[in-house]
């Protein structure tokens, strides 16, 4: 459990630095979109090769599928709710972020909603008595900082605190370390079924986020290089995936 809380506190712990470079930086939106874009692809390859071919491994293709289905449905709607209740611009970095208390509820949610499936994918290459997943937690890492980052930039354009801004992602840093370790210890001794349709939810929430919010944030504030910089990104998670 401690080895679960820790690799989930590491690969959740850039969302704080993120943010704290956010505020305390100028950078262009530019350079934002171009570094979403770097973690978008190494997040790619980790829900590939990390998530999905291990989920096929341990219980093949039925598992998979079923489990990338829920997660992605699950994702979606919870996505649905949040975007409706103020949350549709959280990663946004030009300010697009609503202000007041109800859209601040929002934003919070929504960053719970992004970060949770992260720190299950992390838990979940540790279960069955396997070795942590260091292309995992370093694509959790690598892809956490520019969404911090992005819309700790944005809330503070819209007049969020800075106090609420770092409150804000220590909350999710917290609950993300808990949940690697309440998710390992909950699934310790699962049979590989139940594993793999773990490991295939992480995977389909995960894609659904992307598609939806970081790489259409990346590609908008980045341009088309973005697409030469998530290649990138997606080789350099292989490497690790397979060092």
């Amino acid at each position: 459990m401690l080895e679960a809380a820790f690799w989930g506190f590491v690969g959740g712990v850039s969302l704080l630095i993120g943010a704290v470079v956010g505020i305390s930086r100028p950078f262009s939106a530019r350079l934002i979109g171009l570094i979403m874009g770097f973690g978008a692809g190494v997040l790619i390859s980790a829900v590939a090769f990390e998530l999905t071919k291990e989920a096929f491994d341990r219980a093949g293709t039925d598992a998979v599928v079923f489990g990338l289905a829920a997660g992605a449905l699950t994702f979606f709607v919870g996505d649905w709710i949040i975007d409706h209740r103020g949350g549709d611009n959280r990663k946004r970095s030009g300010g697009q972020q609503q202000s007041g208390a109800g859209a601040g509820t929002a934003l919070a949610l929504g960053a719970l909603l992004d970060g949770i499936p992260e720190s299950v994918a992390i838990g979940a290459t540790l279960l069955g008595g396997g070795k942590i997943g260091i292309a995992v937690v370093a694509a959790v890492f690598l892809s956490n900082f520019p969404e911090s980052l992005s819309s700790s930039v944005g809330m503070k354009k819209a007049g969020h605190t800075t106090r609420y801004i770092l409150g804000l992602w220590a909350g999710v840093l917290i609950a993300s370390t808990m949940a690697a370790a309440v998710g390992f210890v909950t699934l310790d001794g699962a049979p590989d079924i139940v594993i793999a349709l773990i490991q295939g939810f992480a995977a389909g929430a995960i894609l659904v986020m992307l598609s939806d919010t970081m790489v259409p944030e990346a590609v908008g504030e980045g341009g088309s290089v973005v697409g030469l910089v998530t290649t990138a990104g997606f080789v350099l998670a292989f490497l690790l995936s397979n060092a």
